[in-house]
């Protein structure tokens, strides 16, 4: 399908306001939903590193278990990698996982006061965070601007035809020019699990979407 040449730019302050209301019952992202239940940076951080190539309910129990045992860098750190492993399995590449933590909170020790920095340039220095992970602690874990995107971010912002990106990264820096900033930290909550529920990879539900009248639907090709 192309896109609807009908269509203008979408209407992106409309669009957030009904999925503001839409997502409500909706579950949202698990990562969200762990810092909601206590801001705190170093979850966001370590659950967000749990979640890579892992489904939510499995990353919900991990991020649950290694938490309970260890809720700062020094008390993971503790932890031997073999019951960090254990904590977190199954994840996606649990193992790898569990060193990687292991590092991530030395590094936080030494080269940061055991605190969790608040700006991309040194969370971009820790081993395993890419910029998705960086943007979500500093969203979600400090509350600050910043534009966090996946995979579905990624597919839903291209779909709309709000930007016309070929890479996470692209679609970031696009959204970084025009996306009001007052939109910033929720964008992803959003579109994340209105790309989990409706906004599928393959055959999206077009015709239950709340925001279809303003999608230009770039790129389905078939749809429900």
């Amino acid at each position: 399908m192309t896109p609807r040449a009908d269509r203008r730019m979408p209407d992106i302050h409309r669009i957030i306001a009904i999925l503001r209301e839409e997502v409500r019952a909706l579950q949202v992202p698990i990562v969200t939903e762990i810092s909601r239940k206590r801001r705190e940076p170093f979850d966001v951080l370590i659950s967000t590193i749990l979640s890579l190539r892992t489904k939510d309910e499995v990353t919900r129990g991990a991020a649950t278990r290694l938490l309970a045992r260890g809720s700062t860098p020094k008390e993971i750190i503790a932890l031997p990698e073999e019951e960090i492993s254990g904590l977190i399995y199954p994840v996606g590449f649990y193992k790898t996982k569990a060193k990687t933590l292991r590092q991530v909170c030395r590094d936080l020790i030494e080269k940061h006061g055991g605190k969790v920095p608040d700006n991309l340039e040194d969370l971009l220095k820790l081993k395993g965070v890419g910029r998705k992970t960086a943007n979500l602690v500093i969203t979600l874990g400090f509350g600050k601007p910043g534009i966090c995107v996946d995979t579905h971010v990624h597919r839903v912002s291209n779909r709309l035809g709000y930007v016309a990106t070929k890479t996470p990264e692209q679609t970031e820096m696009e959204l970084r020019k025009k996306l009001p900033q007052e939109y910033w930290i929720e964008y992803n909550d959003l579109l994340v699990t209105w790309g989990q529920n409706f906004c599928r990879p393959i055959s999206p539900f077009c015709s239950r979407c709340a925001i279809q009248p303003y999608c230009r639907q770039v790129g389905v090709v078939t749809h429900r």
